[in-house]
């Protein structure tokens, strides 16, 4: 991701690696029956891998364990890190990055773009915020005190305006000021009423015209604890909106971080970052191998 890189602790996946990793790393410490296999097949479906994932994985581990020598163990996680895309958010300097955030209502959408400008800014990132969400009653009044907090730049308009005209005002103001990165938030949108949906199809195109030259990043925030219903709401956005990546919040307060290999693997769109908390600095950004490692660690 970009030109920095750190330490992956994924202190949040706690729960999740008491209620499915341990399970699992337990049972293939007894011999690989079928009993077994299908054990392996029911905790996976319990931690919110859905079926049609572990039907995939348990299916890969077949075959590779009959042409394969390693410890099935090894063989399991190499087949996750397998169906798992790869991050592919690339923040760099020298250019404008814009990441447009949406998600519906409740997901941390405001408090993920606070922890995104605070993990940028700390590896010396020059940062705007765009408080598009003119629509929430104190949407903008949040935004403002973060960005305070963070100490990073917000355009924002005073009464009533609409999110188009703020992001248009964002983008000159970024290129102006010579920002890395634009950081755009947007009203929490229900997934299944089209009408909010075709606003920020309307959001995303003018994104696209006005700053033709500039990188910029889908992002959908999905709320980890909400499970199954999370990979609806990724499925109808990305049909309308398309999404480069994922910020699945709330991973600490899941036991069922499997969600995040569901939607990498049927939507073939990676997690990007995972919030690991409440505070300001919980926030990872994503490596397959190292989820995986510290699951089953």
């Amino acid at each position: 991701m970009g030109i920095f890189k750190r330490k992956h602790k994924y202190e949040g996946l706690e729960k999740t690696k008491k209620s499915f990793g341990e399970k699992i790393k337990n049972l293939f410490k007894s011999d690989i029956t079928e009993e077994i296999i299908e054990k392996i097949e029911e905790d996976l479906i319990l931690s919110d891998v859905s079926v049609d994932t572990t039907l995939k994985i348990i299916k890969r581990f077949r075959e590779e364990r009959k042409k394969n020598s390693r410890e099935p163990i090894e063989i399991f996680k190499n087949i996750i890190e397998e169906i798992m895309p790869d991050n592919n958010l690339k923040i760099e300097k020298g250019r404008l990055n814009i990441i447009f955030v949406f998600g519906v209502n409740g997901v941390g959408k405001t408090t993920t773009i606070a922890k995104l400008a605070k993990f940028y800014k700390d590896q010396g990132f020059s940062i705007t915020l765009a408080a598009a969400d003119t629509y929430r009653s104190g949407a903008v009044d949040q935004i403002s005190v973060w960005a305070e907090r963070v100490g990073v730049h917000l355009v924002k308009h005073e009464g009533k305006s609409k999110p188009s005209a703020v992001i248009f005002d964002a983008i000159d103001s970024a290129i102006a000021r010579e920002r890395d990165l634009l950081i755009v938030d947007t009203a929490g949108r229900l997934h299944n009423r089209e009408n909010l949906i075709q606003e920020l199809e309307k959001l995303n195109k003018i994104l696209k015209t006005k700053a033709q030259d500039a990188y910029k990043y889908n992002l959908l925030v999905l709320d980890a604890t909400t499970g199954q219903n999370a990979l609806q709401q990724a499925k109808t956005f990305s049909e309308h909106i398309g999404i480069d990546g994922i910020f699945l919040s709330k991973i600490d307060s899941t036991a069922k971080g499997g969600i995040a290999i569901t939607i990498a693997n049927e939507l073939k769109i990676p997690v990007v970052f995972v919030g690991t908390g409440e505070k300001l600095d919980d926030i990872e950004d994503f490596d397959k191998k190292d989820f995986v490692e510290s699951i089953f660690e």
